[in-house]
């Protein structure tokens, strides 16, 4: 990667081509290890909670567990470039794939819940280094000419992963004794799945790459416009999800009405990720744009404006209730749809290491929106609902519109 950076969305150098045949083998790995091993930690995610319940655990104790997966994300995402540098990326992605049937092994022979604590920061950890690397090497193993195919077909598959799995677990039963034991058999596929994936080739920065905190904070310095997409998908997509019941409740929509806005969230972004990755890869292809990473930029800046009209629509939701599952949709939609243009175009520049490095920094830049939007909004709604939560809402659509629409006009 040079030191001094392409402007955010340019495809510079051509990257070395991985043989077809290779490479074909390389995302078919991915894909099913990761969907297998992803199935089961969603379907063991709610049957922990729903047992801890079940014993008379705290609501507040419950939901420290919870957010124990998710301190792991943050711990490894850091450090997953040094971890792959030092491993290497088939031994890395063979590590991800081998600590979660480890550590749901653990569950199925203790109840004692210290332990438990610990077995669910290993397992978010191994999460958090797979969610990186997986999309690192997707990105790198697809054609340039079908990137956004297969980045978007991925991020797909990886929502869908987030239904299957608490539906399997519905449909098996929490409290029934083959529950834990179907979690564990889904995350043993996927370790097998995983040994299936090809020798990848050496990353040729594996010795000159920056990695740990000084390689996350020099991507984030050489691509900050890239990251900012990344916090407004997380905040639009990821966030706004987990508290659309709330705001449901609070415009006056029954309790049922107030959760399918949930489902018209994850409708949007299931439905059009895909299609923003073949748009991607379309556009590149035509000469009115002169190059792939202009036409990336500008579908971008189309998704931010998406996000921003659906925000502007709030104050029209009081007194049309029904508008809200558009909002909800389209702001999924919006942001589902920015977070795999900027993995496609981090892949279209940036490759080995410096990509792996790159993707933590994505990775770290969505989950923080994903934070923070529940956090705020949580608050807004209950200090100011009328003026606060658009008025938030609008702080974060706006900004990042901005910033992509002065980049497309520079290019």
């Amino acid at each position: 990667m040079s030191e001094h950076p392409l402007p955010p969305g340019h495809s510079g150098t051509t990257l070395p081509a991985v043989a077809p045949t290779h490479a074909r083998l390389g995302l078919v790995a991915i894909f099913g290890s990761t969907f297998f091993e992803l199935v089961g930690y969603f379907m063991l995610m709610p049957l922990l909670l729903l047992r801890l319940k079940g014993d008379g655990v705290s609501n507040a104790l419950a939901g420290l567990l919870a957010a124990t997966g998710w301190v792991g994300v943050f711990a490894i995402t850091s450090f997953a470039s040094a971890i792959t540098q030092r491993l290497g990326r088939r031994p890395t992605l063979w590590l991800a794939a081998l600590v979660p049937v480890l550590s749901t092994t653990g569950f199925l022979f203790t109840n004692w819940l210290p332990a438990w604590f610990v077995f669910e920061f290993v397992a978010g950890a191994a999460s958090g280094l797979r969610w990186v690397l997986a999309e690192a090497v997707v990105a790198e193993f697809a054609s340039p000419r079908q990137r956004g195919r297969m980045v978007g077909l991925f991020e797909t598959m990886v929502g869908t992963t987030f239904v299957i799995g608490p539906a399997l677990l519905a449909a098996v039963g929490a409290q029934s004794a083959l529950a834990l034991w179907l979690v564990l058999a889904s995350m043993t596929i996927g370790l097998v799945w995983s040994l299936l994936i090809p020798p990848l080739p050496r990353a040729h920065d594996a010795h000159s790459a920056r990695v740990g905190l000084h390689g996350v904070w020099h991507a984030l310095r050489a691509h900050p416009l890239i990251m900012t997409v990344g916090f407004v998908g997380g905040f639009f997509e990821s966030g706004l999800t987990s508290i659309l019941p709330l705001y449901g409740l609070a415009l006056g929509l029954g309790a049922t009405a107030a959760a399918l806005l949930v489902s018209a969230s994850g409708l949007g972004s299931a439905l059009m990720m895909l299609p923003a990755g073949l748009l991607a890869d379309r556009l590149s292809a035509h000469p009115r744009w002169g190059n792939e990473g202009r036409a990336r930029l500008a579908i971008m800046h189309a998704c931010a404006l998406v996000t921003l009209a659906a925000t502007a629509l709030i104050p029209f939701v009081a007194g049309t209730p029904w508008l809200a599952a558009a909002v909800a949709f389209l702001w999924g939609g919006a942001g589902g749809s920015l977070y795999t243009l900027a993995m496609i175009d981090i892949g279209s520049r940036e490759q080995g290491i410096t990509l792996v490095n790159s993707t933590a920094v994505l990775v770290l830049s969505y989950t923080l929106g994903g934070v923070l939007a529940p956090a705020l909004g949580a608050a807004m709604l209950d200090w100011a609902p009328v003026v606060g939560f658009p008025a938030l809402l609008l702080a974060v659509a706006g900004p990042g519109w901005w910033l992509l629409r002065r980049a497309n006009r520079a290019v």
